[in-house]
């Protein structure tokens, strides 16, 4: 049995790596904008669920295409600020007023995970949610920032594991979950599919540690 990441988050594929698991990589081509309008269009919709719809339209259409051999997993990240959900800024301006905003700041960062087994359709999901306080950064280090690109690929427009690690003062939770993808929430949600994390390790392939976070879907 192998793990298919319905994701190109090079982030995840690092966590899951470094915890003994290569996995196998399959992007969706889910419409996440189409998918949230029309959920939208229903009512309100709070942002640790928007993660986890989106989390499972990736894991479901990926599995439709997957062989029975694996596990399809499928996440997704978004940065709570004030009740606002925020995603992948815009541009270069738009993550400029975002850190203007988030600095000295405490959000949510939501994590959405699905898990489909393609061989009987069985399927789990639960989101993670981890808090973060941001450093008081001045506005020099903002731009400074910003002009490296960084900020633009991922949701909130931050990064714990890369260049944004200095101007994050306070992480509670579980980390891996800022990065996108939660180690202990994956074991669970095995589990509940009665497999343990261990019957996926890939030991005899070496881990590859740091890398940049990329919350990007």
């Amino acid at each position: 049995m192998r793990l298919l990441l319905a994701s190109a988050s090079p982030a995840r594929r690092t966590i899951l790596r470094a915890a003994g698991i290569e996995p196998l990589v399959e992007p969706s081509g889910v419409d996440e904008p189409a998918l949230l309008a029309a959920a939208a269009a229903q009512g309100p919709v709070p942002a640790a669920e928007q993660v986890l719809l989106l989390a499972r339209a990736k894991a479901r259409d990926v599995a439709s295409r997957a062989g029975v051999e694996v596990l399809v997993l499928g996440c997704d990240s978004m940065l709570e600020l004030d009740g606002d959900v925020l995603g992948k800024p815009d541009d270069a301006a738009d993550a400029v007023r975002r850190w203007h905003r988030m600095r000295g700041r405490r959000g949510l960062l939501h994590t959405g995970h699905w898990l489909v087994r393609p061989s009987d359709r069985a399927e789990v999901g639960a989101t993670s949610t981890t808090a973060v306080t941001f450093a008081d950064v001045t506005d020099a280090e903002i731009e400074a920032y910003v002009a490296t690109g960084e900020p633009l690929a991922v949701a909130g427009a931050f990064t714990i594991d890369g260049l944004g690690g200095p101007f994050v003062s306070k992480v509670e939770g579980d980390p891996h979950g800022v990065v996108g993808l939660s180690l202990p929430l994956l074991r669970d949600l095995l589990g509940r599919l009665g497999v343990a994390v261990t019957d996926l390790w890939t030991l005899d392939r070496p881990a590859v540690p740091g890398a940049a976070d990329d919350r990007t879907g």
